[in-house]
């Protein structure tokens, strides 16, 4: 019993020298090795499925959203684990808002207001197409409801964005709208 118990102390505690070893040479080459900038979606990843934000900087007719994304500072949020359902307005859909409003939306000042809209475009949670309902309400991200109604056997948020593709992504789903989602 005695040899046993001086086996595994002498076991335990070369173990420990062994991970002592590990830990001094990975604190080495972390300090040599300069931090990475950005957040998750900095990750350099051709392997897996894109995140949302890297499918919507993939697709021109998204450009918009992707600016705007920038500006209001949510590109690492919309690059994380989520999982996330983004109604993703086109360029045409921000082109039909007033002249001007996109423009000042993407001033440093008006942030508040463009995270809101974002968010009202945002919802916790993976909600297919084929999951919405006729009257669903979808709380989003900015606190406020969408309403889901079908229009010839296909859903609308809030009887005026009509969904025009579904691309599913590593952190969720995209659907791409023809309208953008203003909060009430």
């Amino acid at each position: 019993m005695k040899k046993l118990m001086i086996l595994a102390i002498a076991a335990f505690a070369m173990a420990s020298c062994a991970q002592s070893e590990a830990a001094t040479t990975e604190t080495t080459a972390t300090a040599e090795t300069p931090a990475a900038t950005g957040g998750q979606e900095a990750v350099q990843d051709e392997d897996s499925a894109p995140d949302i934000v890297k499918l919507a900087v993939s697709n021109d007719d998204l450009s918009t959203l992707v600016k705007a994304v920038q500006a209001a500072g949510l590109a690492t949020s919309l690059s994380n684990a989520g999982p996330f359902t983004v109604f993703a307005p086109t360029n045409a859909a921000f082109d039909a808002l007033p002249a001007g409003v996109v423009e000042d939306l993407m001033k440093p000042e008006n942030s508040n207001k463009l995270n809101d809209i974002l968010g009202h475009h945002t919802y916790v949670g993976v909600m297919k197409a084929d999951y919405l309902t006729d009257g669903q309400s979808l709380g989003m991200v900015d606190g406020k409801s969408i309403t889901i109604k079908m229009i010839d056997g296909k859903p609308t948020i809030n009887g005026i964005a009509n969904i025009i593709a579904s691309v599913p992504a590593a952190n969720g789903i995209v659907h791409v709208v023809d309208a953008v989602i203003l909060p009430q």
